[in-house]
């Protein structure tokens, strides 16, 4: 990984590392997404430690490199501004912040449609409440991944970059808050055939944003940072 800085690297690293013991543990009936992945509070196997292991954690291969992908093409680029310990502090931020909107939006659906329940259709069967708020289970670095991509957009807001299918460039701000609207409306939508936690997406984004005006705010004078 020449050329890779120091703090991107290592959480590429240790994202594989996390996703290949998973699958090596999961031969051995050892559950990894189960035990670190972040349950929704009320279920009995919640801990706050999860709101950091989560973030480590993917549902499949695809999963992983989509994220890492990003996390290698954007987040080398901020850590070249920032610095390892403030990018590596933005991506934690990200992260949790991720989870814990995640968290406020399971709660929100729980106490509109599922409190006056006491048993669930899976579609696998019918089991009692407090198992299915147990089975609420959320993984992956996206949250964090986005709060990257939003800090992105607001450095390097003129900066082209080809997305595919896209036959043409577009300027990161556009792409981000593209991104950011889809998210919503995918999260609004509220498809029940899709299990991507598109509001934890748009809390990393929100967190990110919350420390970078936070930063800039401390740093006015300061040009290091914001271009």
């Amino acid at each position: 990984m020449m050329g890779i800085p120091t703090v991107t690297k290592n959480l590429l690293i240790i994202n594989v590392l996390f996703f290949f013991g998973s699958v090596v543990a999961l031969k051995h009936g050892i559950d990894l997404n189960h035990w670190l992945g972040l349950h929704f509070f009320m279920g009995k196997d919640f801990y706050l430690f999860q709101f950091f292991s989560y973030m480590f954690l993917h549902a499949n291969l695809t999963h992983l490199f989509f994220n890492m992908f990003a996390v290698w093409m954007f987040g080398r680029v901020l850590e070249y501004v920032w610095g390892g310990k403030r990018f590596l502090l933005y991506y934690i931020v990200c992260g949790v912040g991720a989870g814990i909107v995640q968290e406020i939006v399971q709660y929100i659906h729980y106490t509109i449609e599922l409190s006056k329940y006491t048993s669930v259709n899976t579609g696998m069967g019918v089991i009692p409440m407090i198992e299915y708020l147990n089975l609420l289970t959320t993984v992956g670095a996206s949250g964090a991944v986005f709060g990257i991509l939003l800090a992105f957009g607001m450095l390097f807001s003129n900066q082209s970059l080809f997305i595919f299918p896209l036959p043409i460039p577009i300027r990161a701000k556009y792409f981000v808050i593209g991104y950011a609207a889809i998210e919503l409306f995918l999260g609004v939508s509220n498809n029940p055939g899709d299990n991507v936690a598109h509001f934890a997406h748009l809390g990393g984004m929100i967190f990110g944003l919350i420390l970078i005006l936070y930063w800039k705010k401390k740093n006015r004078n300061n040009g290091t940072y914001f271009q």
